[in-house]
C-alpha cells in the first residue's frame, strides 16, 4: 500500500494537533527561558508537531525539522538528539536540524517516541539553546486484520427452537487505532450456516434463523467473518468456525417396528417365567428415550411386561400358569410410550404405539390330577378285613389319557386296588387310633415319572365295644370300730368308647354281694358312687379284707357292663375312728416298701463292683504271668560280686572264664581277616537276622503257653516279647571277651575304610604303640 497516497485522508482530523501543541510547546518554552537566566533575550525553538506514518515504505523518512530561533544560516551551530531511539529509530543533520526516520515504524509495539534537541555554538562550545523535550507521534494506518480471541466457540441449543432463540455471542478484536478513522471498527457476516442461523451485524450474536431436527441433522458448522473499515473497500478481515450442537428434546414417541410377535410357553413353566422380549424404537436419546410397556387387551389376565431400563426392551412374562389343554393359544396386545413427557410435547405423543403377541402354549407331558384336593373317608371300627373305605380316582390331563394306577405309601391297615378303591386290610379299633392319615399316589403307567400324591383321611367311628371301668387304682381302708352308714370310698368310671351324648354309668353291687350286709353301694347319679358300711364294728383277725364286686353299666347301644373288684383293707384305728390314723398304716407299708427297694439296690451296687474288681484283678495276674521266663533268664544270666573293680585292665576282680561259660561263644574270626571280608559283612548283615530255627521255637512256646493260659482274656490281644538271637556274624562286641586279643591285633585295615575310619585307624594304627 502507498501510505503517501492515505495520509491526506488517514490524517485529516489529527492535523489539527499542531495548533494545540504549538501554543503549549510555545508557552513551555517561554516558562524554561525565564528560569535559565534573568539577563537573557527570549528565544525559543521554531519546530511544529512531528508524525511519522507506520509501515512507511521509503527509508530513510523526512519526519521534519528542529532550528532555533537564532540560527541565521551561517552553519555555526550544531543540532544533537538525544533519546530513547535516537541514533537507532531517528537521525538528527547536525547542520540544518532535519529529523529522519531510518527504520519502519509500528504503531501497535510504540505509538509515540519522546526524544530531546540541544543546539551548540561550534565556536565557543558551549549551548546556544536549553536542552528540550519534543514528542514524534506514530500515525496509524489499517495493517492488522481482525482477530477471534475466544476460539474454538461451540454452542448447545435445543432442537426445535423458535426463530431468533440466542445461540452465541462471538467477539472479534483489531489491532489498529480506534480512533484513527474506521481502521477498528467491525463488521460481522455469516459466511455459511444460512438459512439455519443469523449474525446480528454489530455485535455478534448468532441467532436461529429456522427450526431444526436433531433426527436429521444433530451439529451445524457456522463461519463467522469479521472485517475492519464497517466492511469499505480496503478493509481487512478475520474468520472463525463455531459448532453448534443441537440438544435433544422428547418430540419422537417410540414405535415397534414388528406388528406381530410369535412366542411360545410350556405349560409347565412356572409364573414369572420369561416368554418372550418386544422391541420399540425411539429417535430421540437419552431420558427421552426412556420408554415403559404395558398390556392393553389381555382377556385371560395371565401375562404381563416389564421394562428393561438398560436395553429398553419389553420382556413379556408369565403371570398366572396356563395349561394346554385349556387354551393352547393366547393374543394379547401391547403397548409403549415414554416415561418423560413434557406437557408442551404432548401433541407428539397423543396415540401411542401398539403390536401384537401371538402366544403358543405347548403341551407337556404332566402328572395325573386327582379329582379332588384331599379325601375324607368314614368306617365303623371293627369291621372285617377288606371292607370298604372308600375311592380315590385321578386322570391323566395330557390329550393321550394315560391309564393311572394307584399305590399307599406306607401303610399295613389299608390297600388300594387299580381303580382306586381303598379296602381294611386288618381291623380297626377307634381306641387306639381314630384317624388315619393316608397319602395315596396316583402314576402313570406309559411313564413312571409322572406321579402325583393326594391326602386321604379316614376316620375311624365308634361303635360300643368297651365296658366302663374303674377310673384309677383304689386302696381302700375301714377302721375296725367304724359305725354303719359311714362312707368309706368314692368312686369313678372311663369309658374308652366315644359316645354321641354324654356317657353315664350305673353302678350295682354283684347278686353275691347284695346278699352281704357288711357294705352298700349307693349310686349319686353323676357317674359317681359312694362306699359305705352296712354294719357296725369289723375284726382285723378275723377278716382283714373284703372283696366287693361292683357291676358298671354304660349308656351305649347296646349296653355293656363291667364288673370290678373293690378291694377293702380292715385297719387298726385310734379311739376317734379317725380315717387318717387308717391311712398312717399305709403310709408306714409305703415306708417299708422303699426301704426294701433301696437294701436291694445297695446289694445290686455291692455284687457288680465286686465282679469288676475281680476283672481287674485277672487282667493284673495275666500280665505278670505273660514272661515267666523271663526273669528265669535274667536270673541265670546276672552274677553279682561285692568287690570293687580296678579299671579295665584289672581283670583279677572276677572270673572271666565263668562269665563267657554263661552263654555260648560266638566263633571269633581272626581280626586279619575283617579286611578282607569287610564289604561281605555288610552284605549279610542286611539279610541275616536272628536264627529262624530258635525264633520259631520261642514263638511257639509263647503261643502255646498263651492258648493254655486260663488267665488270658477272652479276645485277642497282642504278646510283645524280646528275643536276642545267636550267631551274629560281627561277633561279640563287649570289651570283656576281647580285651585278650586286643595286643595281637593289626589295626592297619583301617586305613583303607576311608575318611570315616580315619580318626580310629590314627587311635590304633601301627604309628601307635600296641598296646595304646
Amino acid at each position: 500500500m502507498n501510505c503517501c497516497s492515505l495520509l491526506p485522508f488517514m490524517l485529516g482530523i489529527p492535523l489539527l494537533w499542531p495548533c494545540l501543541g504549538t501554543t503549549e510547546n510555545s508557552k513551555m518554552e517561554d516558562v524554561k527561558h525565564r528560569a535559565g537566566s534573568h539577563w537573557r533575550v527570549k528565544r525559543g525553538w521554531m519546530w511544529n508537531h512531528f508524525f511519522v506514518p507506520e509501515e512507511m515504505n521509503k527509508i530513510p523518512y523526512h519526519i521534519g525539522q528542529l532550528k532555533s530561533d537564532i540560527d541565521n544560516g551561517n552553519n555555526s551551530f550544531q543540532y544533537k538528539l538525544l533519546g530513547v531511539g535516537a541514533g537507532s529509530i531517528f537521525v538528527i543533520d547536525e547542520r540544518t536540524g532535519d529529523i529522519y526516520a531510518i527504520q519502519k515504524l509500528d504503531r501497535e509495539e510504540q505509538s509515540l517516541y519522546t526524544l530531546r534537541a540541544q543546539v551548540i555554538d561550534t565556536t565557543t562550545g558551549r549551548a546556544v539553546e536549553p536542552e528540550s523535550e519534543f514528542v514524534i507521534r506514530v500515525s496509524d494506518i489499517n495493517d492488522n486484520e481482525p482477530q477471534f480471541l475466544d476460539e474454538p466457540y461451540e454452542a448447545i441449543v435445543p432442537e426445535m427452537s423458535p426463530e431468533g432463540t440466542f445461540v452465541i455471542q462471538v467477539t472479534a478484536s483489531d489491532a489498529d487505532d480506534p480512533s484513527s478513522g474506521n481502521n477498528a471498527r467491525l463488521l460481522y457476516s455469516l459466511l455459511q450456516g444460512q438459512p439455519y442461523f443469523s449474525i446480528e451485524p454489530t455485535t455478534g450474536v448468532i441467532r436461529i434463523s429456522s427450526q431444526m431436527d436433531r433426527e436429521l441433522q444433530d451439529e451445524y458448522w457456522v463461519i463467522i467473518q469479521a472485517k475492519d473499515m464497517i466492511g469499505l473497500p480496503g478493509a481487512l478481515s478475520g474468520t472463525t468456525s463455531v459448532l453448534i450442537k443441537l440438544s435433544d428434546v422428547n418430540d419422537n414417541k417410540p414405535v415397534f417396528k414388528e406388528s406381530l410377535y410369535r412366542m411360545t410357553v410350556s405349560e409347565s413353566a412356572p409364573t414369572g417365567t420369561s416368554i418372550g422380549r418386544i422391541k420399540a424404537y425411539d429417535n430421540d436419546i437419552g431420558e427421552n428415550a426412556e420408554m415403559d410397556y404395558s398390556i392393553e387387551e389381555d382377556d385371560s389376565q395371565r401375562f404381563d411386561i416389564i421394562t428393561n431400563n438398560e436395553n429398553q426392551e419389553g420382556i413379556v412374562i408369565l403371570k398366572k400358569r396356563v395349561d394346554f389343554e385349556h387354551q393352547n393359544q393366547y393374543r394379547i396386545r401391547a403397548r409403549v410410550q415414554n416415561r418423560h413427557v413434557d406437557e408442551q410435547l404432548m401433541k407428539y405423543h397423543r396415540e401411542a404405539s401398539t403390536t401384537m403377541i401371538k402366544v403358543q402354549v405347548e403341551d407337556d407331558d404332566e402328572p395325573p390330577v386327582f379329582l379332588r384336593p384331599y379325601y375324607v373317608f368314614e368306617i365303623f371300627e371293627g369291621r372285617p378285613r377288606g371292607s370298604l373305605v372308600g375311592m380315590v380316582s385321578a386322570t391323566d390331563p395330557d390329550q393321550r389319557k394315560s391309564p393311572i394306577w394307584y399305590s399307599i405309601t406306607r401303610s399295613k391297615v389299608f390297600h388300594i386296588d387299580e381303580n382306586g378303591t381303598i379296602i381294611t386290610t386288618n381291623t380297626l379299633d377307634r381306641e387306639i387310633s381314630a384317624w388315619h392319615n393316608l397319602s395315596i399316589t396316583a402314576t402313570e403307567e406309559n411313564n413312571k415319572q409322572q406321579s402325583s400324591a393326594v391326602p386321604v383321611y379316614v376316620q375311624v367311628l365308634n361303635i360300643n365295644d368297651h365296658a366302663p371301668e374303674f377310673s384309677e387304682y383304689y386302696e381302700t381302708y375301714v377302721c375296725e370300730n367304724a359305725g354303719s352308714g359311714q362312707v368309706i370310698q368314692t368312686i369313678s368310671a372311663v369309658d374308652r368308647d366315644e359316645s354321641i351324648e354324654d356317657h353315664h354309668f350305673y353302678y350295682n353291687l354283684s347278686v353275691e354281694d347284695s346278699k352281704n350286709a357288711s357294705f352298700a353301694i349307693i349310686d349319686n347319679q353323676d357317674n359317681t358312687a359312694v362306699i359305705l358300711t352296712n354294719r357296725t364294728g369289723f375284726s382285723l383277725q378275723e377278716e382283714p379284707v373284703f372283696h366287693l364286686s361292683i357291676l358298671i353299666a354304660d349308656n351305649g347301644i347296646p349296653s355293656l357292663t363291667s364288673t370290678n373288684t373293690l378291694s377293702i383293707q380292715v385297719c387298726d384305728c385310734d379311739d376317734d375312728g379317725s380315717t387318717h390314723s387308717c391311712s398312717n398304716k399305709d403310709f408306714m407299708l409305703s415306708i417299708g416298701f422303699r426301704t426294701k427297694i433301696i437294701i436291694a439296690v445297695l446289694i445290686c451296687v455291692v455284687v457288680i463292683s465286686g465282679f469288676i474288681f475281680l476283672i481287674l484283678g485277672l487282667k493284673h495276674r495275666r500280665k505278670q504271668s505273660l514272661f515267666p521266663e523271663k526273669g528265669e533268664d535274667f536270673r541265670e544270666n546276672i552274677f553279682r560280686y561285692d568287690d570293687e573293680g580296678g579299671g579295665e585292665e584289672d581283670t583279677e576282680a572276677f572270673d572271666i572264664a565263668e562269665l563267657r561259660s554263661s552263654a555260648p561263644m560266638r566263633e571269633q574270626k581272626a581280626r586279619k581277616t575283617i579286611h578282607a571280608d569287610i564289604q561281605s559283612l555288610y552284605r549279610q548283615s542286611l539279610q541275616v537276622g536272628p536264627d529262624s530255627a530258635i525264633f520259631r521255637k520261642f514263638i511257639q512256646e509263647k503261643l502255646q503257653e498263651a492258648d493254655t493260659d486260663p488267665c488270658a482274656p477272652p479276645f485277642d490281644s497282642l504278646q510283645t516279647y524280646a528275643f536276642e538271637g545267636t550267631g551274629s556274624l560281627a561277633g561279640s562286641l563287649s570289651s570283656v571277651g576281647s580285651a585278650a586279643s586286643d595286643q595281637d591285633e593289626n589295626y592297619d585295615y583301617l586305613n583303607e575304610l576311608g575318611p570315616r575310619f580315619k580318626r580310629l585307624a590314627c587311635m590304633f594304627g601301627s604309628a601307635m604303640p600296641p598296646n595304646n
